[in-house]
């Protein structure tokens, strides 16, 4: 994808906060920093991010403050004078009066040329499981994004099971892009256009790729299985005319390693119960941090957050020396097609 037209590829990437970065392809084949993307308004593209007033609840406070919400690419700052979030050029104090969160909307970035009008648009999946389409109003050596749409499929906005992760490609083979979206539960959905390259009009959902069967984070089986939060490339593969599917996972197993002996499960043994009680330390000292008491001062607030942090990194040195109870992969399974409309998988 080169998206300036200068002869080189670059990369467009979502993220987990929701701003979309440009990696611009150099003449040595190498890319430069990565830049966040701003709309023709000079605003940096989040679709759903921002700041909004929102009740921080946590389990020991019966009447939790309001605070503010932050889906962006945000950092907390902790000083001597207080604790304060950075976001895109604003410095927020957090208290306790009003505290501040940080979360993100999961971009997954798409380019393409949507509306067939010679530059490169962007289509993007959120973490609400919707797709959106940000046109590129400007040239192709130059862009200038418009404000989202959400893309509409069979008359309604599409909405997959969270985390939607689109592509477009020429699936059925009739010169225009149609649309693929990955979504958390692993499946893979297809909308094709029935309508023109400039003027696309999507059909309903047909399911290319099934959900896949939910693991438990603890005690997951060992063997290798198709994982969820699917993520797609549709490439010929084989080379034999027919477009192929290329699906990246998030994938939980039992790690495998050998049996331990008497020794190290007793060892293990004393090690869970040590952190038992550390937890239930943790526990009590969040209760004290998060409930409401106008005759706390701020020293002690933050002797209570001090005796909680070493206690967490405590928890933290006992944890490294168990066994993993799971382990995260991320595979990517090939699925070949096999003719016009019906995929299998290889």
């Amino acid at each position: 994808m080169d998206i300036n037209n200068d002869g080189h590829a670059d990369i467009i990437s979502g993220s987990w906060p929701g701003e979309i970065f440009l990696f611009r392809g150099t003449e040595n084949h190498s890319f430069t920093a990565p830049e966040m993307i701003k709309d023709k308004d000079g605003k940096f593209i989040n679709i759903g991010g921002g700041i909004r007033k929102q009740t921080m609840f946590n389990p020991w406070d019966q009447d939790p403050p309001e605070g503010l919400l932050i889906a962006g690419y945000a950092k907390f700052e902790h000083t001597p004078d207080g604790t304060f979030v950075n976001y895109h050029g604003q410095r927020l104090e957090s208290t306790p009066e009003r505290p501040i969160g940080i979360t993100g909307t999961a971009s997954a970035a798409h380019a393409a040329d949507w509306d067939s009008d010679g530059d490169y648009d962007l289509i993007i999946g959120t973490v609400t499981g919707n797709v959106y389409l940000v046109q590129n109003e400007g040239t192709p050596e130059s862009y200038v994004f418009g404000r989202e749409k959400h893309i509409q499929a069979g008359g309604q906005a599409i909405d997959v099971e969270r985390s939607a992760a689109p592509f477009t490609a020429d699936w059925d083979g009739d010169g225009d892009l149609d649309l693929l979206v990955g979504a958390d539960d692993g499946s893979v959905s297809l909308y094709q256009n029935t309508g023109t390259t400039k003027s696309s009009e999507l059909a309903s959902a047909v399911q290319l790729v099934p959900p896949v069967e939910k693991i438990p984070y603890q005690h997951p089986p060992r063997e290798v299985r198709r994982g969820s939060r699917s993520r797609i490339c549709v490439t010929d593969w084989n080379e034999d005319g027919r477009l192929d599917l290329l699906v990246g996972d998030l994938a939980v197993q039992e790690p495998n390693l050998p049996e331990p002996t008497p020794e190290q499960k007793a060892e293990h043994a004393e090690i869970r119960k040590e952190l038992d009680k550390f937890e239930e330390h943790y526990r009590t000292l969040s209760e004290k941090l998060f409930v409401k008491d106008q005759a706390r001062t701020k020293e002690q607030i933050e002797q209570i957050e001090k005796e909680q942090q070493e206690v967490s990194d405590r928890m933290t040195e006992l944890y490294s020396k168990l066994p993993a109870e799971s382990e995260r992969h991320g595979w990517i399974w090939l699925f070949l097609r096999k003719e016009i409309n019906r995929i299998s998988a290889d």
